[in-house]
């Protein structure tokens, strides 16, 4: 079975443990933001692709969920 996470995020999830592990007080927000994103990115990705195709209504009220507006 292959994996559904993407080399992006396991470097990022590497890099995140290595500043926690030797920097413990470090200010890792930025980072943690940037693995959310892409472990999102990995998850839509893997969704879309078991997915029939979606109707441009559909994707419209999924970006606008992206976007952070109301549906």
């Amino acid at each position: 079975m292959a994996s559904t996470v993407s080399e992006r995020t396991r470097q990022l999830n590497g890099k995140l443990g290595a500043i926690k592990r030797h920097h413990p007080n470090a200010d890792t927000t930025e980072l943690q933001r940037e693995r959310a994103a892409e472990r999102l990115a990995d998850y839509v990705a893997k969704v879309v692709a078991e997915a029939p195709p979606l109707t441009p209504a559909q994707r419209d009220r999924i970006a606008a969920l992206l976007r952070g507006g109301a549906i």
